[in-house]
């Protein structure tokens, strides 16, 4: 055997496989489709970073990186701060980025995997992006790898691994790797280091629910920036743990009881989880859609007011219950989105949960009535085709006595059921109206943008300095 081939022997081993689908990913090998997803997922992610302008924890972390990067009369830098429109480094803008695009909800998840991609994979790339001079199409198909990365190894940690670890945190690191070494052009074995690297600073806990911290929004920022970290230091030559994700020490070891390595390499080249990615519609966490729809769909059928109903059962998975059962009463109006009372609540009173509705919603004495009667149940069905399919059921019991019943077996934004561009559009600029970090034309641009990414011109600045003045 030789040199060439006992190499490749080595290497074949599925954290090796993978790296070397991420590395030499080409846009040839990608169906169109499949682009003209990525950039509906651009677009989507746009709006959730441009809507966390303002708050607290993103504005904490952005002032954190203005004290700790470079300053502008230091040269700054080409990388883009999207809610303040100042230059930083690569690092500091994917920080920035990954922590404000997770802050209202609204950000993309795929369903297997439990994982918002958007929010740990376009910080990272765009900041290298606009760096490095790279294109559209290349930021694309960077993109796409790490969503192809990030997605199998969610699903390769497993349910037992969510019920303690904010997937998006851990899986999240390794996706932004794969994205920024495919765009810094990492041969497979340092995009294996960058993994390496990568997973051996995975992190993120669920604990942070139970008192309304502001962790989340360190999980995507420090995902991102971590990521960008990995693949940077490959390039350098500095090495990681080849088998980092299913090692005997490896992040498998530590974080799961259920990982399948099987799922890192399920269907490379033919199945492309990115267009199983779902949008999301209301402003809440993701566990809670199934059921508001629902419980919408039982609302307008049988022309219900709130006070017909006394009681609300939803009948949930096992993730939906670890997740938002620790929140009883929340104390923000970013822990209400993680109490399926609030949000079962606005659905009642509002009619959606959008992000009108739980800024000037959640503490509302009607809808803190309204969650005392909502709980949640274990149903065998939805247990079991979870986190593959996310069915919502609920039981409405009302005053006169009925038991009606609300079943959506795919929630709005899922992939049979997704937005199409113009609803996309619209929720873009609903996003970007929200964080007051757009004009309207600027808005309008940046779709049309959005929309002819594919192409050989350089990303370059989205936004043009100065900020709006508030």
């Amino acid at each position: 055997m030789g040199a060439d081939e006992m190499r490749g022997a080595a290497d074949d081993f599925p954290s090796a496989r993978l790296a070397r689908f991420a590395a030499e990913l080409t846009r040839e090998a990608i169906p169109d489709a499949v682009v003209r997803r990525a950039e509906d997922l651009f677009l989507d992610w746009l709006g959730s970073a441009l809507a966390g302008r303002g708050a607290r924890p993103v504005e904490a972390i952005e002032r954190f990186a203005r004290a700790m990067g470079p300053h502008a009369m230091e040269g700054g830098g080409q990388a883009e701060v999207l809610i303040s429109r100042r230059r930083t480094s690569p690092l500091f803008a994917a920080l920035v980025n990954g922590a404000a695009s997770h802050y209202v909800e609204q950000d993309d998840v795929h369903n297997g995997s439990v994982f918002h991609p958007a929010a740990v994979v376009f910080p990272a790339a765009l900041a290298i992006a606009q760096a490095t001079g790279a294109s559209g199409r290349e930021l694309l198909v960077a993109a796409i790898a790490g969503y192809e990365v990030g997605i199998r190894v969610g699903e390769f940690l497993g349910r037992s691994h969510y019920k303690v670890f904010h997937t998006t945190g851990t899986a999240g690191t390794v996706a932004a790797a794969a994205a920024v070494g495919r765009l810094l052009r990492l041969s497979p074995q340092d995009m294996l280091h960058a993994f390496g690297s990568a997973g051996t600073q995975a992190a993120g806990l669920w604990e942070f629910l139970r008192d309304a911290a502001d962790s989340k929004q360190l999980h995507t920022g420090k995902a991102a920036a971590d990521g960008l970290t990995a693949a940077w230091l490959a390039k350098e030559g500095f090495t990681g743990a080849r088998r980092i994700l299913e090692g005997r020490q490896g992040m498998a070891a530590g974080m799961s009881t259920d990982a399948d390595p099987g799922r890192l390499v399920d269907g490379l080249g033919t199945r492309w989880t990115l267009a199983e990615t779902s949008f999301k519609w209301h402003a809440s966490c993701r566990h809670t859609h199934p059921a508001a729809d629902a419980l919408a769909q039982v609302m307008r059928e049988h022309r219900l007011s709130p006070q017909d109903v006394t009681e609300v059962e939803t009948q949930v998975h096992q993730g939906a219950i670890d997740v938002l059962g620790p929140v009883v009463v929340p104390a923000t109006v970013h822990q209400a989105k993680f109490s399926m009372g609030t949000v079962l609540g606005l659905i009642a009173h509002r009619g959606v949960a959008g992000l009108a509705e739980f800024e000037g919603g959640w503490s509302a004495p009607e809808v803190g009535a309204f969650r005392e009667r909502v709980r949640m149940t274990l149903d065998p069905e939805v247990d079991g085709a979870y986190p593959r399919r996310w069915i919502g059921k609920v039981v409405v019991r009302t005053r006169d006595g009925r038991e009606l019943r609300g079943r959506v077996d795919e929630p709005k934004g899922d992939p049979g059921n997704t937005l199409s561009r113009a609803e996309i559009e619209a929720k873009f600029a609903r996003l970007a109206e929200h964080g007051r970090a757009a004009r309207q034309d600027e808005v309008t641009e940046l779709v049309a943008r959005a929309w002819a990414l594919d192409d050989d011109a350089p990303v370059g600045p989205l936004l043009e300095a100065p900020l709006l003045a508030d």
